[in-house]
C-alpha cells in the first residue's frame, strides 16, 4: 500500500522539523563567552585584603566579601556601602554574606560603587563601577524567549504539514484503489 511509505516519511519530516526546536534552548553552556542573556549583573571590588563581589536581582543586592589571599568568607566584618553617592544599608546574612534592597533601582548608566570593609584590626576602601542597563540586564524568569516561540510555532507547523501530507496521499491511495484506506 501506498499509504504505508508516507506514514514513516511523515514521521521522518517531524522528526527532522523537531531538531532546530530541540536545539533553541536556552541556559547551555556554550563556552566562555558573555554571560548568558538574562544573568544577574555582577561587580567586583578588590584591594590586598577583601575581594567584594555584588549580584544585583532587581531591587535586591547580594554581597559576597572574602579574603584576597585565599578567597575564604571574611569573618564578623562590618561592611557600608555606597552606590553612586547614595549610602545603602548592609544586612549581614551569614559569613561572608550580606544583603541590601535598594529604595529605588538603580538608574541606567555607570555607577560607582564604594564598599569600606571593618574586619578586626583590618579595615579597607574597596572601589568599582557597575555599568548598568536596565533594559538590556532584565533578568530571565524562566519565561519563553523569542528563540523558543519561534521554534516551537516551527515545531507546530511541521506536525501540521506532515499531518496533511499523510492525510492527502492516504485519500489519494483510496481514490485509486476505489476504496476507502
Amino acid at each position: 500500500m501506498h499509504h504505508s511509505r508516507t506514514l514513516p516519511a511523515a514521521l521522518a519530516l517531524l522528526l527532522g522539523l523537531a531538531m532546530p526546536a530541540a536545539r533553541a534552548h536556552g541556559g547551555h553552556d556554550d563556552g566562555p563567552a558573555a554571560p548568558p542573556a538574562g544573568a544577574a549583573p555582577r561587580f567586583a571590588a578588590v584591594s590586598d585584603r577583601f575581594e567584594l563581589v555584588g549580584v544585583i536581582d532587581g531591587r535586591r543586592l547580594t554581597l559576597y566579601l572574602d579574603h584576597a589571599g585565599d578567597n575564604s568568607p571574611v569573618q564578623d566584618a562590618r561592611l557600608e556601602l555606597d552606590l553612586g553617592g547614595q549610602v545603602v544599608a548592609v544586612a549581614r546574612v551569614g559569613e561572608g554574606l550580606y544583603q541590601a534592597e535598594l529604595a529605588q533601582p538603580l538608574a541606567d548608566g555607570e555607577i560607582p560603587v564604594t564598599a569600606t570593609v571593618v574586619a578586626g584590626a583590618d579595615s579597607d576602601r574597596l572601589a568599582a563601577d557597575i555599568d548598568w542597563h536596565a533594559s538590556a540586564e532584565a533578568p530571565d524568569k524562566g519565561g519563553w524567549t523569542r528563540a523558543a516561540l519561534l521554534a516551537a510555532a516551527a515545531g507546530l507547523a511541521g506536525v501540521a504539514l506532515g499531518l496533511w501530507a499523510w492525510l492527502r496521499s492516504r485519500r489519494s491511495a483510496a481514490a485509486r484503489t476505489g476504496g476507502a484506506a
